[in-house]
């Protein structure tokens, strides 16, 4: 082959190459979640073409997918070396900025750079919209507002009008979504269009779900992920959501063998695009939940030397989570006390606060010992519910059960309290167990008072519970008049028997009102009302001890009224 036709070939096979990884490659991989296959993909891309800024930009975004935001920084900061103009990069600036939480640094770059491209590039309005949906402290209405006007084509010229994408919509559907409220009826008919240009986009029929599933709608939330799945069985991340359904610690989800199932097709169809720590995490993951436990200790301390800063946090919480869930609390606690020692309280996440009170909650010793864990628990129970801002009912509710399950009723009370006030009654669908748990709580930890009034609320809240409520007003009353002398729960008592509660209560309930009336009427000396109630305490129980006192009360009282007064001495 001479010189020549050696160089021509030469050229094919560089041009090829380049070819073979296209930035649309590079875009693909991160729709499946491969974030891995995307870096190598698009620093190819780059290694071919270092002047394509979409290139540094998407490569920066695979990097965060995986958690290296140093690599992600860099990337970007290389790429406007080479494209100092470029928009998009300072838009991955701006990103940047968002997660260090430099809301005001990061808004002047997305608005340098929507200016630039006169809010008419998509790469760059997707690109400002999906950081202030995606992360914590960006600005929602901002980003539908700037998805809004890359689509709106009114008052263009006919070179200027813009084709949308189904990804347009789509991340137009997120920032409606992530506005919440109202919004979440716009953002599925946002994901509906979407649909309408690419029928088999499961992205949208997969965030159709998120939606239903904030709409508390969880039926119809599995529904669309399995949809996805079935719409596109590669695609990656509708495993995972129905994954992070069965994971999620509430009785209507909570199912460690489906969040196995799911995570292990999850992993089945990412395969190593999604980084080795990633897999590794996994794989320790499926162990833990299938309760091997030893195995997922065994993997995540073999894989946490080479962890980085974002995700040491969650091969730490699995480890120590492990060792807590096969017993051995005394590991675990100090597993978890290097860590927060190591990252500082600032850095704590609201998973790292829930482990510490449940490892505190099962750390057993003397009685004082005892309740300085109790302590340190719910001091961090509290913060788990109140690291996020986003106030969430079911988070609440883990709260408040927990500190009922601790025996701290008073805390209980005030968590149930928490959500029967500081939830509409729209996102807060459970409020009426929560204010049943709110009064029996009160009751509990003597605070008669507020148990009277919450019980009160109960009925008018709810007539259709009148007789519920009414009985435990009632037993609210007879705990705070114990020898039933001031009869502040005989008006509450009446009423429930004027209104059958006798009829619909269980027998073990209607010994309380029963007893309580009885002894009101001793007290009173209404022999023929106390014996009303009497012979109802005997027909639930006939060896009842307090009938007993009363009737030997009753026999010695007759006795002594039966002997003759005393004549004194006779003369």
């Amino acid at each position: 082959m001479n010189r020549r036709k050696s160089l021509i070939v030469a050229m094919l096979c560089v041009a090829n190459g380049a070819m073979a990884q296209s930035v649309e490659d590079g875009l693909k991989d991160l729709y499946y979640g491969k974030y891995e296959t995307a870096k190598q993909d698009l620093e190819k891309v780059i290694a071919a073409k270092p002047n394509e800024e979409r290139a540094y930009y998407y490569l920066g975004i695979a990097q965060l997918g995986l958690g290296d935001n140093n690599g992600a920084a860099a990337t970007f900061q290389k790429g406007l070396t080479a494209v100092p103009t470029s928009p998009l990069l300072q838009v991955g600036m701006g990103r940047l900025d968002l997660l260090k939480g430099d809301a005001a640094a990061a808004k002047q770059k997305f608005e340098a750079a929507s200016a630039a491209t006169q809010g008419r590039n998509g790469d760059v309005a997707r690109a400002i919209a999906d950081a202030n949906s995606e992360i914590h402290g960006g600005d929602r209405g901002y980003a539908a507002s700037v998805m809004e006007k890359l689509l709106n084509n009114e008052g263009r010229k006919k070179k200027e009008v813009y084709t949308a994408t189904a990804a347009d919509y789509i991340e137009l559907g997120d920032a409606y979504r992530m506005l919440g409220g109202e919004n979440g009826g716009k953002a599925i008919n946002t994901y509906e269009k979407a649909l309408e240009l690419d029928p088999n986009n499961a992205e949208a029929t997969m965030k159709e779900g998120i939606v239903n599933y904030n709409a508390k709608l969880l039926q119809d939330a599995v529904n669309d992920w399995t949809k996805a799945t079935n719409m596109d069985a590669n695609y990656g991340p509708a495993y995972y959501q129905l994954y992070e359904f069965y994971i999620t610690p509430t009785k209507a989800q909570l199912s460690l063998e489906n969040a196995a199932k799911y995570l292990e097709k999850y992993m089945a169809v990412v395969g190593e695009g999604a980084g080795k720590l990633e897999n590794e995490y996994n794989l320790a993951a499926i162990s833990f939940y299938k309760k091997e436990y030893d195995a997922a200790i065994s993997k995540a301390k073999s894989v946490l030397p080479q962890t980085n800063e974002s995700n040491r946090g969650k091969f730490t919480r699995l480890l120590t989570d492990a060792y807590l869930q096969k017993g051995d609390t005394a590991t675990a606690k100090s597993e978890m006390e290097a860590y927060v020692k190591a990252v500082g309280d600032a850095k704590l996440a609201p998973n790292d606060y829930k482990l510490l009170s449940a490892i505190y909650q099962a750390n057993v010793g003397d009685s004082a010992q005892r309740v300085a864990n109790d302590s340190i628990a719910a001091m961090y129970l509290e913060k788990y519910a109140l690291a996020d801002t986003a106030k969430d009912a079911e988070k609440y509710r883990s709260v408040a059960e927990s500190f009922k399950a601790m025996g701290a009723s008073k805390k209980s009370a005030e968590w149930y309290g928490k959500l029967v006030n500081d939830f509409s009654d729209e996102k807060n669908t459970g409020k009426i167990q929560d204010m049943f748990w709110k009064g029996t709580m009160e009751i509990y930890a003597h605070e008669y008072d507020q148990a009277d009034s919450t019980w009160g609320q109960f009925v008018t809240k709810y007539p259709t519970q009148e007789i519920l409520g009414t009985y435990w007003r009632g037993r609210a009353n007879m705990a705070k008049d114990p020898e039933a002398k001031e009869g502040l729960a005989l008006p509450h008592f009446q009423h429930l028997f004027e209104i059958k509660g006798d009829e619909k209560l269980k027998p073990s309930q209607l010994m309380f009102p029963y007893q309580y009336l009885m002894i009101y009427y001793y007290n009173k000396d209404d022999d023929a009302n106390m014996k009303i109630w009497m012979d109802k305490v005997t027909s639930i129980d006939p060896n009842n001890a307090t009938v007993a006192a009363i009737k030997e009360n009753l026999a010695n009282r007759a006795k002594s009224a039966s002997k003759p007064a005393s004549q004194g001495n006779k003369k």
